[in-house]
């Protein structure tokens, strides 16, 4: 299939992108390469081919959450440069 220039120019409007005319072009021919293949993969036979969202299995590679105590404050604040009532202190960072 091969896609006109007026088309790609309202695609990229639709998609509020500012194309050159030489972009225009070189869209135009890679969007029509794309679609040119797409309908070569149309003509391939899936109907033996059960539908699938996933085809890869859903497994999880994360540790499971175990609650646990955290540091206590002290823990915490015994490497901080700068402390005071509990809590660390920093440079301000908005000017008056």
């Amino acid at each position: 299939m091969s896609l006109t220039s007026d088309q790609v120019a309202h695609v990229a409007r639709l998609a509020r992108l500012s194309l050159s005319a030489d972009e225009l072009e070189r869209m135009r021919s890679q969007l029509s390469n794309i679609l040119a293949y797409i309908e070569v993969l149309q003509e391939v036979d899936v109907s033996g081919v059960a539908l699938t969202a996933q085809v890869t299995g859903l497994t999880t590679v994360l540790r499971p959450d175990v609650v646990r105590d955290g540091l206590s404050r002290e823990a915490v604040l015994a490497n901080a440069p700068d402390q005071r009532d509990g809590m660390f202190r920093v440079k301000p960072v908005f000017e008056e």
